[in-house]
């Protein structure tokens, strides 16, 4: 008669274990999107939930690149199974006016399909020298694919210098579908060097980095506990 008792225990263990997963994957993101409701509601008036382009964080090697509220931070699911892989930063500003900045200095590239798109090679990982890192910024167009990139940088760029600070555009709504644009927002991310000076695809989690020492910020799912995420 001790099997199935032990059975229904490691059922209920497994159950429990999953639910912990789980909660912590999807109830952290579920809370934020509470936050961010109340927030777009009545933005003026939570102004002190804001950072600003350019700022600095403590001692953080990069600067921030927008200005705006951080909605979702990396590894938050949404929809479930999906893992951010970088942080979503909405901006006070209508479309196409919220400036983008670099947030370290390095080499940016702009493949020619990319309406919305630019990639930031930093030759040396200013936390981790002798690593390559590239920095990814997206959805500076509006849902049509108008680019709001500065055009300092034409479809085709490859190798351009810039410095920390440089304007690299506007923050924009397109997801490469007209009728379902994604909001007002930059997405940031910092994706990793294949080894043979290539950046990795983006959209797999496993290819970017956690940037919160890089930022000074707590921006990854299970270290974002407080909200909303501002300066110390």
């Amino acid at each position: 008669m001790r099997r199935p008792t032990t059975l229904l225990s490691l059922l209920i263990i497994v159950f429990l274990v999953g639910a912990y997963f789980a909660w912590r994957a999807w109830g952290g993101a579920a809370s934020r999107v509470v936050r961010l409701r109340e927030h777009l509601r009545q933005p003026k008036a939570h102004a002190d939930w804001m950072l600003r382009a350019g700022q600095r964080c403590g001692s953080a090697p990069f600067l921030f690149p927008t200005d705006g509220y951080i909605g979702f931070v990396r590894g938050d699911s949404f929809p479930p199974l999906h893992r951010h892989q970088g942080i979503d930063v909405l901006g006070p500003l209508p479309l196409g006016e919220t400036p983008v900045l670099s947030a370290y200095a390095g080499y940016l590239t702009r493949l020619a399909e990319w309406k919305s798109t630019v990639i930031v090679r930093v030759p040396e990982d200013p936390l981790q020298p002798g690593r390559q890192i590239w920095l990814y910024y997206t959805h500076m167009a509006d849902a049509n694919g108008v680019s709001f990139i500065d055009p300092a940088f034409p479809p085709g760029s490859g190798e351009v210098p810039v410095a920390a600070g440089t304007a690299l555009g506007h923050q924009g709504d397109y997801s490469g579908d007209p009728d379902n644009p994604v909001g007002i927002h930059l997405h940031f991310s910092i994706v990793r060097d294949d080894g043979l000076g290539h950046f990795r695809n983006e959209l797999e989690f496993g290819n970017t980095l956690d940037p919160s020492p890089y930022l000074g910020l707590p921006l990854e799912a299970g270290r974002a506990e407080s909200w909303p995420i501002v300066c110390p």
